[in-house]
């Protein structure tokens, strides 16, 4: 079934999620590793085909090897071969994505809380706000991965 092209079908809605992606990666003063590696861990949550496709480009592009990029899902069980500020991002995406389930608990906010500055910990928390509005659009309208089939 072919489903809506959102970027045309709404581009003012388009230009929205745009504009706040604009601002996530360009406004703020988390490092840009950073922010691609907590758009990939979202997205893996979600299941977003297309944006783990792009992230993991990105992050690749940005300099990690591809022995860490293939860990992101289990950082836990990797959590050397993340910075304490990349673990901290990492549990605060998890916990604000899954936030049905956590509801952002206490414990996890004072985590986050001490690994970023206020304003810092309020734009991680709009990346992940971010990634998750463009992955539920993503994943409804089924944008598909760059990636090509292998010959």
């Amino acid at each position: 079934m072919n489903r809506a092209n959102w970027f045309t079908a709404s581009p003012d809605g388009a230009k929205a999620i745009g504009a706040l992606h604009h601002f996530v990666t360009t406004g703020t003063a988390l490092p840009p590793k950073l922010v691609h590696l907590v758009f990939l861990r979202v997205s893996q949550i979600n299941g977003c085909a297309h944006c783990i496709d792009i992230h993991t480009r990105d992050l690749i592009k940005a300099g990690m090897s591809i022995d860490t990029v293939v860990l992101v899902p289990v950082w836990h069980e990797a959590a050397y071969l993340f910075s304490d500020q990349e673990r901290a991002a990492l549990a605060w995406a998890e916990e604000v994505t899954r936030v049905s389930e956590t509801h952002a608990s206490d414990e996890a906010y004072a985590a986050a809380s001490s690994a970023f500055t206020e304003k810092d910990l309020v734009d991680l928390t709009l990346t992940i706000a971010a990634m998750n509005a463009i992955n539920r659009m993503g994943i409804s309208f089924r944008l598909k991965p760059r990636a090509k089939a292998d010959a």
